[in-house]
């Protein structure tokens, strides 16, 4: 038996992608998906500080690797979301998060009529090269 891959014991690999991400040393990503609906929302880093905070608070939180800080998903929109179950990967070097959104919202950004969307609201068009937004 392969203890990473089968054990029962928690060994995240926070340095997996120290090379990727050198600014922010220690993280790892982390999939977002909607419990209800199994829609992927995000893909967001955590590091242990974050994944603590996560866990104690039940709720999205990341580590920012723009801003270099705890991150809150929506805690500035409002649309912040209740951590259900943390998933990890056969090698740990990744989670899943699944989440409800507290407020039925998902993104911080919004469409036309003022309602928040999937972020994965854009697709690739081949032909053009163009995004085409999906919920405008």
């Amino acid at each position: 038996m392969k203890e990473l891959e089968e054990g029962t014991a928690l060994t995240l690999d926070f340095n997996k992608l120290t090379k990727a991400v050198s600014a922010c040393p220690g993280v790892i990503p982390v999939a977002v998906q909607n419990a209800d609906t199994h829609e992927v929302i995000l893909v967001a880093y955590t590091n242990e500080i974050a994944l603590k905070k996560a866990i104690a608070e039940r709720t999205a939180i990341f580590w920012s690797t723009s801003r270099n800080e705890l991150w809150e998903k929506g805690k500035t929109s409002g649309e912040t979301f209740e951590l259900l179950e943390v998933r990890v990967n056969c090698e740990q070097n990744s989670l899943l998060y699944l989440v409800r959104p507290r407020r039925g919202g998902i993104c911080h950004t919004k469409n036309q009529t003022g309602q928040p969307r999937n972020c994965y609201y854009r697709r690739l068009d081949f032909q053009t090269g163009q995004l085409v937004n999906l919920d405008p």
